[in-house]
């Protein structure tokens, strides 16, 4: 090797040296002039996380008390448990109305919008009402819309309104899953 070769060497050296000296000046500058806002975004970072965790697992414990005191209403019909589930799930407690509702035949105030369509439903056709199972039939998004508009011709022919049975009854689809009743019916309303 030259002395060139070697100073050349030495020179490139010194220099990446140098490169990483001053880096770590820039980075050291750029941290003392930022510390704050770092160290707050960190902190952040820590208690959200933290945060999250503690509400996760209140949840999670909600959730498990809610429906240990589910069960235990549905066994002993015990209002102590109803007012626990209203604390600690609101949905669950729309859930326990409606099975308490649908055990005594009475509407129950329900915001759920298919268990508030659902209790009204049973209601409707515990009490045979005609007008009530239209209503139902006649809201798009009803879930048992075709089977609201079969009860409706059913209670219709009890009470021997046949011709208005077999008008509701050509509302149901053939591809429903209430078209079979529907025919069977049809097949009987023939001789009427």
């Amino acid at each position: 090797m030259s002395i060139k070769e070697n100073v050349d060497y030495v020179k490139n050296e010194l220099t990446s040296e140098e490169k990483f000296l001053e880096n770590f000046v820039k980075g050291e500058r750029f941290f003392k002039k930022y510390k704050i806002v770092i160290l707050g975004f960190i902190t952040l970072i820590i208690i959200g996380s933290i945060s999250y965790i503690i509400k996760k697992n209140i949840d999670e414990t909600n959730k498990f008390e809610a429906n240990v005191a589910l069960n235990n209403f549905l066994k002993t019909g015990d209002e102590k448990s109803l007012l626990q589930i209203k604390e600690k799930d609101k949905k669950l407690y729309e859930i326990a109305l409606f099975i308490q509702s649908k055990k005594d035949f009475k509407a129950a105030e329900i915001n759920l919008p298919f268990l508030k369509e659902l209790s009204k439903y049973q209601l409707a056709l515990a009490n045979n009402n005609v007008d009530e199972l239209n209503n139902l039939a006649l809201q798009n998004d009803f879930l048992l819309k075709e089977f609201a508009i079969f009860n409706k011709a059913l209670i219709l022919t009890k009470d021997g309104k046949f011709e208005e049975a077999k008008v509701a009854l050509q509302q149901i689809s053939e591809t429903s899953k209430a078209s079979e009743l529907a025919n069977l019916l049809k097949h009987y309303l023939l001789t009427k």
